[in-house]
């Protein structure tokens, strides 16, 4: 008793003819299906090569073209060739011409001579396959499909949503149960013939010819007519990405490929030498034992199409990078910006890099140039100071930044002066920790020594700017952690939000502040906010601030010190 293998090929025939010697040789009789497109010089070449050995043949050809019914027709003649020269084969093993065996061969006769009426099949019911990709599942069984999914996919589309509006809907034969699994199977002589000489069969073909990817349910639909004794799982190792296309294994994947204890693998890069001569090597005979278990590896496989699809948070690629919102995070790592407080206080930045031990920057989106921290011209990364390159990409220049430093926060100033097309980013970032003094550029001007008439222009844009600004940080889709205050409630009480954001921040000492920056005399900025309505501007964002002194210095009373007990 013995194993048969039914080869599909239809390219690397060099490669399929060094795996069909192999089997051959270990007394595996080989009948092999060459794709009709393939010419003819380049199927006499393979044939000469096999010529000396009698246990390989070759069938009727057929022109074959993937998801179409002439797979099943190729696969069908040649189990019946098999069957047929070869009466000691009790399994037929179904590979294709990529196929590479990992295990010795005489361990594969002796697994299945263990179970000799085992059928090896992947077959499960529509309702129970969660990896069928392109929107069709028990659709395949129901429409009809005459144009071909690769070559006229307008013409495919374009008929499927004709029958889903005209409601129509196939026939399925009687007493059969669609079902779907992998192509490449192991089924027993007795299964295998019962399924090929039904008399049922042209009914079933029939049918089958009209079903999309037929390859798939055929046999894993007639299998279930004829055999109770199936193990619903290939023999052959084959991995699928997230497009439901083929993992290719290459030679770096040799320690991978024997970690899975499968007897044979696809899909295998016909130029990976490596592979080749490990597995095809007599040297490499080394009896395992082992069930083969492909889940050894599936945590690996998950793994690459998780970094594949989303990459490594705030790290782009050319492949997803025109794909807005697809990124797996904008930034790498947490960041804050600060609007409002340097136009407040007297040396914020330094006195917030001492504070909290981060790298603070000045105004990186300013209109004029970038301002990195220590005036540096040229930071992490070889980015520059330029605001024209900046410009360019504004956002790939933020998650540049925080990629090119990452392990060390970044904090940097922000204003409605500065570049506004980062707002929606940084407001949708869950990185991104924002604390904001509305109406704090006005400080600024209320120092200035321009005409008035300038001044009551340029606050009105600034406020503008900052009112849209604040509606995006309000919006629904912000997941960024914003703190707003008005520049009245700031100034009332500025050593609680002061507290707050660098307890945000998670400074190194633990302990409350005990300096404060020094923050900007506003004696008079009352009355010149009264003075921007008198003009006709009307200052809303600095919330209810007085004419007269300042809130912290109006509020400010002298008490005694006492002892609470």
């Amino acid at each position: 008793m013995t194993v048969g293998f039914a080869m599909l090929v239809h390219n690397s025939l060099d490669r399929a003819a060094e795996v069909a010697r192999h089997w051959a040789r270990n007394d595996c009789p080989v009948v092999i299906h060459v794709d009709k497109k393939v010419e003819r010089r380049a199927f006499k070449t393979l044939t000469a090569s096999l010529g000396d050995l009698e246990n390989v043949k070759f069938c009727k050809r057929h022109s074959c073209e993937w998801g179409t019914w002439s797979l099943v027709e190729a696969s069908q003649s040649a189990a019946e060739m098999l069957l047929e020269e070869f009466p000691d084969v009790r399994h037929v093993y179904l590979a294709s011409g990529s196929c590479l065996p990992l295990r010795p061969v005489q361990e594969l006769k002796d697994y299945l001579a263990d179970r000799p009426m085992t059928n090896f099949i992947e077959s499960v019911t529509t309702e129970d396959v969660p990896w069928t990709v392109g929107g069709l599942d028990i659709e395949r069984f129901i429409f009809r499909f005459p144009f071909s999914w690769k070559k006229h996919r307008r013409a495919f589309d374009g008929y499927v949503r004709f029958q889903r509006r005209i409601g129509f809907k196939r026939k399925v034969p009687e007493g059969l149960t669609p079902h779907l699994g992998s192509q490449w199977w192991c089924l027993t002589r007795q299964t295998l013939t019962a399924i090929l000489e039904d008399p049922d069969r042209p009914i079933y073909d029939r049918y089958f010819s009209k079903v999309w990817i037929p390859d798939e349910s055929y046999f894993q639909t007639l299998t279930r007519l004829y055999s109770t004794n199936i193990e619903s799982r290939s023999l052959t190792l084959s991995k699928f990405d997230f497009q439901g296309k083929p993992h290719i294994f290459y030679d770096d994947h040799m320690q991978l490929l024997r970690r899975s204890d499968c007897f044979v693998a696809r899909k295998i890069w016909p130029h990976a030498n490596k592979l080749y001569a490990g597995f095809l090597s007599d040297d490499a005979s080394i009896f395992t034992g082992a069930e083969p278990n492909p889940g050894k590896i599936d945590r690996v496989f998950s793994k690459a199409v998780e970094r594949r699809t989303k990459g490594r948070p705030g790290l782009y690629m050319q492949s997803r990078f025109p794909n807005d919102n697809w990124e797996n995070g904008l930034t790498s790592s947490t960041y804050s910006i600060f609007e409002g407080f340097t136009e407040l206080f007297e040396d914020f930045e330094e006195w917030l890099a001492r504070v909290t031990q981060t790298r603070v920057h000045g105004h990186l989106y300013g209109p004029d140039r970038v301002e990195f921290a220590g005036n540096q011209k040229v930071f992490a990364g070889a980015m520059t100071d330029s605001a024209e390159l900046r410009d360019y990409n504004p956002r790939a220049f933020l998650t540049n930044l925080i990629w090119n430093t990452r392990g060390e926060r970044q904090c940097f100033m922000f204003g409605p002066a500065d570049n506004q097309d980062i707002s929606w980013d940084v407001a949708k970032d869950p990185n991104a920790q924002i604390s904001v003094i509305t109406g704090a550029w006005a400080v600024p001007l209320f120092f200035s020594n321009a005409n008035f008439s300038d001044i009551r222009r340029e606050a009105a844009r600034l406020q503008r700017i900052e009112a849209e600004h604040l509606e995006v940080l309000r919006s629904v889709w912000t997941k960024a952690r914003v703190r707003i205050w008005t520049l009245a409630d700031f100034i009332e009480n500025p050593m609680e939000p002061l507290q707050t954001i660098i307890d945000e921040i998670g400074a190194r000492q633990a302990n409350r502040l005990t300096e404060a920056p020094r923050m900007v005399s506003l004696d008079g900025f009352g009355q010149f906010l009264q003075n921007l309505k008198n003009q006709g501007m009307h200052p809303h964002l600095m919330g209810d601030f007085p004419v007269g002194p300042p809130l912290n210095e109006a509020r400010r009373k002298t008490s005694k010190p006492y002892v609470v007990k």
